[in-house]
């Protein structure tokens, strides 16, 4: 469990191909309310 104020690092997978690049703000929205957002640090290879 991430709590606020917490770092962390993660990988993630989309289910929908989106444009995206390094340094894009983003949020992790759950039934419609956002729990999480970040800063895309480094694209990573399929």
């Amino acid at each position: 469990m991430v709590m606020p104020g917490d770092n962390v690092q993660m990988e993630i997978t989309l289910i929908t191909p989106i444009a995206i690049e390094e340094g894009l703000r983003f949020a992790i929205r759950e039934g419609g309310r956002t729990v999480g957002s970040g800063v895309v640090a480094k694209m990573l290879a399929d």
